[in-house]
């Protein structure tokens, strides 16, 4: 009787709300709930999961036994169904039920919140030939010097200074400076150097590769780099330089040259090139390192931190590097110099002495 007022109330559950409510008592929960636990204990579900496959196997017999008296009125062959078969099928067709229905669900959704994308604008074709590319005012805006001051001097005996030639440029807002000394030609049979110094206040950190900016300054000089190796590290007087073996060409002729590249670090200088040897004597990385190392600073102006770092690096020079220089005034060398040789000693010999000490008769 408890259970069947059980029953009643949860398929009512809001009636039961408001009888509860009504009667201000939870008097008739409690006393059904023993029976319901009596009741939930003593289910078993292997055994009705048992008597639920029994009377699907029972529904299969009684709809295919009229099938079967058809069959022997008609005299038709025998067709056997099984319990296992009929389990399969049963399982195959609620399996493609479900499935068509998740398909049917991810295909509304889908349709529904995806959109497809909008068409690409086209381009502008800009016409290179008449239309200049506009470049904003950063490390490629430069303005040439027609007049330029040295700031930077080169002398060595592999080089001609008659052919020399000098190129600066500076920013517009005056932070950085550069200046290209060249020694001779790449056509010409002597040798031939090409020396990009580039003063700044400021490390530079969108650093290129190596060959990228190889390309592109043989570019800017009208020549192509036909081969190049990797780069290895030299060590001069400003520290560690990078230096490959290339062979650079300018349409009509080809050299074996060595490029090499130093970026600015704790010096506010970097530096980069190429170094062609001469006929007859092709460059090497030692010969490299010399012209490095005999780089000097002429006029660095307001520039202070450059001036301190050239004369801290005064003590790196290699000896094999240096050479006896005239000094500033245009003198040759004397023993009061640096660079000096040391003067003989002079010595009076016993011969110079006797005819020092004879005076002149008087006649």
């Amino acid at each position: 009787m408890v259970s069947g007022q059980l029953l009643s109330s949860l398929r009512d559950p809001a009636g039961l709300l408001r009888r509860l409510r009504a009667a201000g008592s939870t008097e008739p929960v409690r006393a059904a709930w023993p029976a319901l636990r009596a009741r939930l204990a003593g289910f078993d579900p292997a055994r009705a999961l048992i008597r639920f496959a029994d009377g699907v196997e029972v529904a299969f017999a009684a709809l295919f036994r009229p099938i079967a008296i058809l069959r022997r009125v008609l005299r038709l062959p025998a067709v056997r169904l099984t319990t296992g078969l009929a389990w399969r099928g049963l399982a195959a067709a609620a399996g493609i039920g479900l499935a068509a229905t998740l398909v049917t669900g991810l295909s509304s959704q889908s349709e529904a919140t995806i959109t497809p994308p909008a068409e690409p604008q086209p381009r502008p074709i800009r016409d290179v030939a008449q239309t200049a590319r506009t470049t904003p005012a950063g490390r490629d805006s430069w303005i040439e010097i027609s007049k330029p001051i040295a700031m930077f001097s080169l002398e060595s005996p592999d080089l001609d200074r008659a052919t020399m030639a000098l190129e600066a440029r500076r920013s517009p807002d005056g932070s950085r400076r550069e200046e290209l000394l060249t020694f001779g030609a790449l056509t010409d049979p002597k040798a031939h150097l090409a020396l990009r110094l580039t003063v700044e206040a400021a490390q530079d950190d969108l650093s290129q590769p190596f060959i990228v900016a190889l390309v592109r300054a043989a570019a800017a000089r009208a020549m192509s780099v036909q081969r190049s190796g990797l780069p290895a590290a030299i060590q001069t007087r400003f520290g560690p330089v990078e230096a490959a073996d290339a062979t650079l060409s300018d349409g009509h002729a080809s050299r074996a040259c060595i490029v090499f590249r130093m970026e600015s670090g704790a010096l506010p200088l970097a530096m980069s090139g190429w170094w062609c040897g001469a006929e007859g004597k092709p460059a090497d990385r030692r010969q490299l390192v010399c012209l490095i190392d005999r780089l000097d600073l002429l006029n660095a102006g307001e520039d202070r931190a450059l001036r301190t770092a050239f004369a801290r690096t005064e003590l790196n020079r290699q000896p094999g590097c240096v050479t006896p220089r005239l000094s500033a005034t245009g003198r040759k060398v004397s023993w009061l110099d640096a660079d000096g040789p040391t003067p003989a000693l002079r010595t009076k010999t016993a011969t110079a002495a006797v005819a020092g000490s004879r005076k002149p008769e008087k006649r």
